[in-house]
């Protein structure tokens, strides 16, 4: 099941473990939630740049979060790179975003790039313990 408007304002509410912090009503989608970007950053072509959101996001044992490119920039050629946030993740994430268009493009901060779409997990008892737990800025790859 996907968080509505609604459901995701009610979480974030009566601290129910979900967290998106600076929270914008301007990102705030019938089904989503807009990431913006951390930090000027210039998408070349041709190549993955990381970069850092803007966000602080905590997700709960009964949330994991779906990311998707936003479509403004899906149709000027940008593509994002993995896209999936466990049960228990807290930290900044870091897009994968690789430019594939024919322009260099250039992301300011607070810019919003990225779709985050909430789910609901049933029966879970396990929480992320990754590397990429309590992540500030960009963390590369190992």
């Amino acid at each position: 099941m996907i968080l509505s408007s609604h459901a995701l304002q009610e979480r974030l509410q009566y601290e129910s473990g979900l967290v998106i912090k600076p929270y914008s009503d301007v990102c705030q989608q019938p089904a989503s939630y807009d990431l913006r970007v951390g930090e000027e950053s210039i998408l070349h072509k041709r190549l993955c740049t990381l970069v850092p959101t803007l966000e602080w996001v905590e997700l709960p044992l009964d949330i994991a979060a779906m990311l998707r490119c936003r479509s403004s920039y899906a149709r000027k050629g940008v593509l994002l790179g993995g896209g999936f946030v466990d049960p228990g993740f807290r930290g900044q994430l870091t897009l994968c975003l690789t430019n594939m268009g024919r322009e260099v493009i250039a992301l300011h901060r607070e810019d919003r790039v990225v779709q985050m779409i909430l789910h609901q997990v049933i029966g879970n008892d396990e929480l992320y313990r990754g590397r990429y737990q309590d992540s500030l800025g960009v963390i590369r790859a190992r």
